[in-house]
């Protein structure tokens, strides 16, 4: 099965993403291009075997029964980064901290919002990622993608539908393999220090030495999901090795192995706002996976 390809069998997941949870993954492949990526979703298809699509695993929750059939992790090795004039294009693989780097080094702004997001650029194109700001919408010129049938599309930003955590990547199910985002000249040393001021904030304010997904629920109307699960009370809440961030509300960490306790926390914390604030908070955090029967 999967000969030729780059894969490991019941790969642990919490190896995988940055909350360090979730069971095994049946097949865990690394495609090498979108060529690998198509035969692989055509060699499970004839299999009978579900396909699921992951990048750098910083915005998922693995349930503790693992994942069934095959897992491609647009990640390992499609990270390479061109720049041509103003125009930057990376690999879905990519990390966008990488493609800041790169644009930074450049002399091309418009990407330091990214220099601290631990995400992959197909991932970040398909949430549509931001921070401080900024966000994928206002750079991207086009992301090509690849439909689970074998067809290669490109899409504009109009046709990509960008808005808040949310794209038409997401609503066709389909799989980024590249994208390009159009930038515009400065000066490195400007375009850096904007950059290392973006990531001291981050590291005053958010819990980056320990296990999470970054923001767990996504910012509801008129209101911010992190002031909310203060308002309530509920920074320190915990369950189990799951806890609300003393450091920031909107973060859920995991210094435990059960991902049934950070799903068990994230419900919780979403009846106790809905009671006391009359607000849903819905998940910025893709969970994926089977929970242990």
């Amino acid at each position: 099965m999967f000969e030729g390809f780059e894969v490991l069998r019941n790969a642990p997941m919490r190896e995988y993403t940055t909350l360090r949870l979730g069971g095994p993954a049946d097949w865990l492949a690394f495609p090498r291009n979108r060529g690998e990526i198509d035969a692989l979703i055509r060699e499970a298809g004839s299999a009978g075997m579900p396909v699921t699509v992951i990048g750098h695993g910083s915005n998922l929750l693995v349930l503790d029964g693992g994942i069934r059939g095959l897992v491609i992790r647009v990640e390992k090795n499609m990270r390479e980064i061109r720049i041509e004039g103003n125009r930057l294009t990376a690999e879905a693989g990519a990390m966008l901290i990488s493609a800041a780097q790169a644009a930074a080094a450049a002399g091309l702004s418009g990407l330091e919002f990214a220099g601290g997001i631990p995400g992959t650029v197909g991932g970040g194109v398909t949430m549509n990622a931001g921070a401080y700001g900024g966000e994928i919408a206002q750079v991207i010129a086009w992301a090509e993608c690849l439909r689970q049938d074998g067809t290669v599309i490109r899409l504009d930003r109009e046709a990509l539908g960008l808005g808040y955590r949310h794209s038409a990547v997401m609503d066709q199910g389909l799989i980024v393999t590249e994208a390009a985002f159009d930038l515009i000249p400065g000066k490195e040393e400007e375009i850096r220090l904007t950059m290392a001021e973006l990531n001291a904030r981050r590291a005053e304010k958010q819990p980056l030495d320990l296990p999470s997904a970054g923001s767990t629920f996504k910012r509801p109307e008129g209101a911010f999901a992190a002031a909310l699960i203060d308002q309530c009370g509920l920074k320190g809440y915990s369950v189990g090795g799951a806890r609300v961030s003393e450091k920031h509300a909107g973060f859920l960490i995991n210094t435990g192995d059960s991902s049934e306790d950070f799903l068990t926390l994230m419900r919780q914390v979403q009846r106790i706002v809905a009671e006391r604030a009359g607000i849903l908070l819905e998940p910025e955090i893709r969970i994926v996976g089977e929970e242990n029967a």
